[in-house]
């Protein structure tokens, strides 16, 4: 569907490769983090934690650096005559908004709980979004040509912004 969309043949392929690694090391980012606030202290001591961590910030990092181009061109090529399109993915749930400080001091691992809390939030309305454009494109209900644009654009600027800014720091 996104191929479809693309009018060059290679910045759909382009944008879908960055789209699944940034997924990928999205839900890794995600989690890891999850898998410490069930109690689960792998790896097992707490300076293994923390450069587990930073390697899985600077994964989501380096991924999102290299979705900006490819990203940036596809809504360039896919940009509607009229911005009316509303995204088609939902705001943020309640299960995603989480108090990382406990968890992070229990494993050890000494980074800023609001930029984890920032960064695990957009990654996670990420995931989410990629979660049910996949599904609409298997039920063939694809949002059209200008709600695309406008969810990939919201994406673009949550992650390019804020997130990006965030992993930075946590990876460093």
């Amino acid at each position: 569907m996104l191929a479809f969309h693309a009018a060059d043949t290679g910045t759909g392929p382009r944008v879908i490769a960055q789209l699944r690694a940034t997924e990928v090391s999205a839900l890794a980012f995600c989690r890891l983090l999850e898998r410490w606030a069930r109690g689960d202290a792998d790896p097992c001591t707490p300076g293994k934690r923390q450069a587990a961590f930073r390697r899985a910030a600077e994964r989501v990092e380096t991924a999102l650096m290299g979705l900006e181009e490819p990203l940036g061109r596809y809504l360039l090529e896919l940009e509607p005559d009229e911005a009316e399109g509303a995204s088609w993915y939902g705001e943020p749930s309640a299960a995603e908004f989480v108090e990382w400080e406990p968890v992070l001091k229990r494993a050890g691992v000494a980074v800023s709980s609001a930029r984890v809390a920032r960064a695990y939030l957009e990654l996670a309305v990420f995931v989410r979004a990629l979660e049910g454009l996949a599904a609409a494109a298997q039920w063939d209900a694809v949002p059209d040509r200008s709600a695309l644009w406008a969810g990939l654009f919201d994406l673009r600027e949550n992650l390019m912004g804020g997130a990006a800014q965030d992993l930075r720091a946590l990876a460093a």
